[in-house]
């Protein structure tokens, strides 16, 4: 039998990222913790990034989902420190990006910082896995994203930043 957060974590498990569809808020990781406490529900999430426009859209949906699953005095906290970075991109999220026409972010590893240059990493396209694209923009359809062209299948495609 499941106990009460593990239920509201499966509830939380459905939220789409407005941003990236493909991607549920517990894929992304932005899921620092749920609190309960007499009835009371706290659930403390991390922004990707600082002013990311999604975060007052998924606020609200934790608020209505879970009211909507009879959790009728809900918070949320968001949590700055630490900062989220792209390690806390589930496996499975990583494999859900691809196979939705984003090239994952590479990881970061063990370093200690990264550094705040622009950085000429190689970018596998997501369709035919060739590392022969170019970065087109810094930008995409979100500030998270860059857009891509791939040399090898002719096809654009975005990268979710590596943060």
């Amino acid at each position: 039998m499941k106990n009460e957060k593990d239920i509201i974590l499966s509830h939380l498990s459905k939220i789409m990222d407005p941003e990236v569809p493909a991607l549920t808020i517990m894929d992304l990781g932005i899921v620092r913790d749920v609190e309960i406490s007499e009835g009371h529900v706290e659930v403390s999430i991390t922004p990707t990034y600082s002013g990311c426009p999604a975060m007052k859209a998924i606020e609200n949906e934790i608020i209505s989902r879970l009211r909507e699953k009879g959790f009728d005095d809900v918070t949320v906290k968001t949590v700055y420190s630490p900062v989220w970075t792209t390690d806390w991109l589930s496996e499975d999220a990583r494999h859900k990006l691809k196979d939705y026409g984003i090239a994952p972010p590479a990881k970061n590893g063990d370093e200690e910082f990264i550094p705040l240059m622009i950085n000429n990493e190689t970018v596998s396209c997501p369709y035919c896995d060739s590392s022969d694209t170019v970065l087109r923009s810094r930008f995409g359809s979100t500030a998270c994203k860059s857009l891509y062209f791939c040399n090898s299948c002719k096809e654009p495609f975005e990268y979710f930043k590596r943060f």
